[in-house]
């Protein structure tokens, strides 16, 4: 028996790390009460899911069932409820990986959810706001599980050591719990394979993991949390961080044509006129990582997220375009001046009175746009005052 399966959690008191499962929690109390409505479990790998949803099926005396969503046959989950009509005894189905669960599965499951023929428990690494039909959400309790801490992976860590008499030492115990990124899982299973005559060495652990991991970014809750950090940190200047969180999506297999594009957007959005420049150099990085993809794609990456994150910033544009179609969307749709309609004889080109001539180009005032006096914003701010002799 591997040691993640010896040491898995045998009450909710040895589940570490979960708010949700503090003694005088509200899931603790439903539990304790016996009053267990259907729930879906998302966190990262390693953090306790399966376990809890084993523990639960023991605090209700119920019959337990675990599936994996990506072999589940509907029939065998209609036999499930079969073989309990009319029995006392209610099933517990669990359900791993849930968000591979087709439409189709999902909608044979309602009927089920909805007479509690049965209880159903998911789990996933995604999160199910956005995996999940409405129907199946609007039926169910979802709960957020985290990473565990370093403190409590230390712990667990420690415990396992003594009561398996393993040796190890200070340098190999921070790799074993640092690399394994809040996945007791992972950091069970190292300290397994790198056992050697009960002792357990950094270089032994250096070799089965040359490198920490973590979650992959196409899981959806991961892959915004890190994107959003990115963005964040560009927009508060904070190069650092930035730089930070541009390796954390890179370790995590994000495409760079992806944060290229999400580079670009910030460009415009969060910098613009500020400094245009800042959009020629994300257009061409995204032409550059495109062509040129990883390794070398990281350089461009960084020098682009340096550059933006130097840059003055300005949300002016981003502003200025949603007051425009807020307003047209809320019934301002006004007649075109004959002056500027095509073909009007009335027009007066402006380069023949010296580049600028007062003209009504609005049926009546409007004002959008409003220049946030940064960086090339400023200058903008001047030439126009310049040019219309305001």
């Amino acid at each position: 028996m591997t040691l993640a399966l010896k040491y898995r959690p045998k009450s909710l008191d040895e589940i570490y790390g979960q708010e949700i499962l503090e003694p005088n929690s509200h899931l603790r109390k439903m539990i304790s009460n016996g009053k267990i409505g259907h729930m879906f479990f998302y966190g990262p790998a390693g953090c306790g899911k399966t376990s809890l949803s084993k523990l639960i099926a023991n605090e209700i005396d119920a019959v337990y069932y675990e599936l994996n969503a990506t072999t589940l046959k509907i029939e065998e989950v209609r036999n499930i409820f079969k073989s309990h009509h009319n029995s006392l005894q209610k099933p517990l189905i669990f359900i791993d990986e849930v968000h591979r669960l087709s439409k189709t599965q999902q909608e044979v499951l309602l009927p089920y959810m909805e007479s509690y023929a049965g209880i159903i428990i998911g789990a996933s690494t995604e999160n199910p706001y956005y995996t999940l039909t409405s129907g199946i959400r609007s039926r169910s309790y979802l709960f957020e599980l985290h990473s565990l801490s370093n403190d409590a992976m230390r712990q667990i860590a420690i415990d396992i050591c003594k009561k398996e008499d393993i040796e190890i030492d200070d340098e190999a115990l921070s790799y074993l719990v640092d690399s394994s990124g809040g996945d007791a899982r992972a950091m069970l299973n190292l300290l397994e394979g790198a056992i050697d005559n009960n002792r357990v060495e950094y270089k032994t652990l250096k070799f089965l993991r040359p490198f920490a991991i973590q979650s992959g970014s196409s899981e959806a809750t991961t892959h915004y949390d890190l994107s959003s950090a990115l963005i964040k940190s560009i927009r508060g200047s904070d190069i650092d961080a930035s730089i930070y969180y541009l390796a954390r999506l890179i370790e995590a297999g994000e495409s760079a044509s992806f944060i290229a594009r999400r580079l670009a957007i910030l460009a415009s959005e969060d910098i613009g006129n500020a400094n245009p420049n800042a959009i020629t150099i994300a257009s061409s990085a995204m032409n550059i990582v495109e062509h040129i993809g990883y390794p070398e794609a990281r350089i461009t990456l960084s020098q682009l997220v340096i550059y933006l994150a130097s840059s003055p910033k300005s949300n002016s544009s981003y502003v200025a375009i949603n007051e425009a179609l807020k307003s047209v969307r809320d019934g301002n749709i006004m007649d075109i001046p004959a002056p500027i309609k095509p073909n009007s004889q009335e027009y007066l080109y402006p380069h023949s009175f010296g580049g600028w001539v007062e003209q009504k180009y609005l049926s009546k005032p409007m004002k959008f746009y409003t220049g946030s006096k940064v960086g090339f914003e400023k200058t903008l701010d001047e030439w126009h005052t310049k040019i219309t002799k305001k």
